[in-house]
């Protein structure tokens, strides 16, 4: 258990108002508590209260280390709402957070009819946000593992090889490398392919002229990474050339920005401006970023519509790209880390366009 995370919890739920709270988020529960459970189609919940009178939801098939905690362990049949109920103080606010499901959540409002439900996802969401020192640690490292294995996949792309073969190659290196995992299915896109920024691998082959988008992450230590490297097959054309160059520059330009008290929405300007002015506006087509950490989509972004501010800590995507349809695309990430003055730029691999 760690209890200074479980308390800066609590001060956020003080400060909403908010006296008691049921978390389901596995990766929230492992982030408070340490205990690394996948509960599938079970319940499995950790109850905060501001009075101290926590629980941890437990079912008998789970493995879990000890936790300091009280812990309610349940079978299969047992009634795990009413168990749930008899730790929460019905005539006081009950905070959910976003993921619970209705299966669980409606049972427990018909068992509390005269409860108030309020979602608090944000008062962990805000803590787990900002990284301590341990987690940056794990998040350098886990970056470090990317630059690793795409420096090695430069190495074996050539044409006439797949995006199944790249992928799975991707895969093997990061199992060498040490890493328990990938943090989601690598994006390999050649030619056309890269135009959707979201491609699956399939069975395309490489072919002189086309461009590469990787878009790969590991896990380390149960902390992910995420990158994105654009290369080409052969001599890129003049005008793909140019793209990648704006989109680099537009990247770059994004990450000058970066500092405590910036708004998310001004650093997405400084790289959507830039490509719109070089007529691309229309051919970027998604947000600038993506909060990471236990889990590579953490609630968080990079975006027009985000006006918080930036704090020291926090961990994001920076990754601008310009998408041609049934042409090519481009697309260009890195992971940063906001220091006290700036940010930290976890992802050292080159930027610049490379020839494979």
């Amino acid at each position: 258990m760690d209890s200074n995370r479980i308390q800066r919890v609590l001060s956020e739920l003080s400060k909403a108002g908010i006296p008691q709270m049921i978390v389901s988020s596995p990766s929230s529960i492992r982030y408070l508590t340490g205990v690394d459970v996948q509960p599938m189609e079970r319940l499995y919940a950790l109850i905060l209260r501001t009075d101290g009178q926590h629980a941890l939801i437990l079912n008998h098939l789970f493995t879990v280390p000890p936790t300091q905690l009280h812990e309610v362990w349940l079978n299969d049949c047992d009634d795990g709402i009413a168990a749930i109920a008899q730790h929460l103080d019905p005539s006081l606010p009950i905070g959910i957070d976003d993921c619970w499901s209705a299966r669980f959540l409606l049972p427990l409002m018909k068992l509390c009819p005269n409860s108030q439900f309020q979602l608090t996802s944000h008062c962990v969401n805000t803590v787990r946000g900002c990284k301590d020192l341990k987690e940056q640690v794990h998040m350098i490292e886990a970056s470090h593992l990317n630059d690793t294995c795409m420096a090695a996949v430069e190495q074996f792309l050539h044409p006439g090889v797949t995006e199944l073969e790249t992928a799975d190659f991707i895969r093997s290196e990061f199992s060498r490398l040490g890493a328990s995992g990938t943090s989601f299915d690598p994006i390999v896109s050649f030619g056309a392919n890269a135009a959707d920024p979201h491609h699956q691998p399939d069975g395309t082959i490489l072919h002189h002229g086309e461009c590469v988008v990787i878009d790969m992450g590991c896990v380390w230590q149960g902390y992910c990474s995420d990158m994105t490297r654009t290369f080409f097959c052969g001599t890129p054309s003049p005008t793909h050339l140019a793209i990648h160059n704006l989109v680099r520059e537009a990247n770059e330009r994004a990450e000058a920005v970066i500092r405590p008290g910036v708004r998310f929405c001004d650093v997405d300007r400084a790289a959507r401006e830039h490509i719109a002015n070089a007529g691309y506006g229309a051919n970027f087509t998604h947000r600038l970023g993506h909060f990471i950490g236990m889990e590579c989509h953490e609630t968080g972004d990079v975006s027009g519509n985000n006006t918080d501010l930036i704090k020291e800590g926090q961990i994001f995507s920076i990754e601008p790209g310009v998408y041609l349809p049934n042409q090519m695309g481009v697309r260009i990430e890195d992971l940063v880390l906001v220091t006290k003055d700036g940010c930290k730029v976890l992802n050292q691999y080159p930027k610049q366009w490379k020839q494979v």
